[in-house]
């Protein structure tokens, strides 16, 4: 890697963490973290029909990220609880 990632999260997935538990709020936050260092971690997931789309696994949660390698940058488009998330 050449450098730490920032991340941005989009207006719906800072509205979808904001109303979860504060618990688990800092399990998906300290996932986040780890994404900033990796953001292709071994766990992640391409998402189908989408380029540099991912997700990761949170306990029942998800978080669905793009990559931007050209300006390091994980945008954080939504996250959810797994039943929520794909609609």
């Amino acid at each position: 890697m050449t450098g730490r990632y920032e991340v941005k999260l989009a207006r719906r997935a800072e509205k979808s963490l904001a109303s979860l538990e504060r618990r688990e709020q800092q399990r998906i936050r300290a996932a986040l973290d780890l994404l900033a260092d990796n953001p292709r971690p071994p766990t992640c997931v391409a998402m189908q029909g989408e380029d540099s789309v991912y997700r990761v696994r949170v306990g029942d949660y998800r978080i669905v990220y793009e990559v931007l390698d050209a300006v390091l940058l994980i945008h954080v488009v939504r996250v959810g609880h797994r039943r929520e998330v794909y609609r």
